[in-house]
């Protein structure tokens, strides 16, 4: 009978973590894909604004309509400006996930390469048995006389 895995707490812990840094990351790439599809959606906005903005300007407009496009184009701005950012920063914790994550499965596949051996010696062990325990079967029958 093979002998336990030490080291099974050891492993179960590993694979856990590994499995939330799993979890981790694919929350941090979906994280990262909303705040690039918010930006590219803030800057397709302001272009369409943007170009009516223009169309309007080419019909013309009196200052205070001159004034509230400008106005809101700049707010548009400050929000393409704050959602850039904003994907930077999201960018950088997905990298830090990552590494977490590399981390982890290089851990989990250390205890992972641990378990193989510990198998694997445990086979040759059982096989050393089996051929002991046939070695003294085969020693006893030509012992008690009888040939093998």
């Amino acid at each position: 009978m093979p002998r336990p895995f030490t080291l099974q707490a050891v492993l179960d812990l590993m694979q856990n973590r590994s499995d939330q840094a799993t979890q981790g990351l694919a929350r941090l790439i979906a994280s990262e894909r909303d705040a690039k599809t918010r930006l590219g959606m803030l800057q397709q906005y302001r272009d369409e604004y943007d170009e009516r903005f223009r169309e309007a300007a080419q019909d013309g407009l009196r200052q205070a309509e001159w004034r509230n496009y400008r106005e809101f184009l700049n707010r548009l701005d400050e929000a393409i400006k704050q959602q850039t950012e904003a994907v930077a920063l999201q960018q950088q914790h997905t990298a830090a996930g990552q590494a977490n994550w590399q981390q982890q499965r290089a851990r989990l596949q250390a205890f992972d390469a641990l378990l193989e051996r510990h198998r694997s010696s445990e086979a040759r062990r059982e096989l050393r048995q089996e051929q002991k325990a046939q070695d003294e079967l085969a020693a006893r029958r030509t012992d008690d006389g009888h040939e093998p």
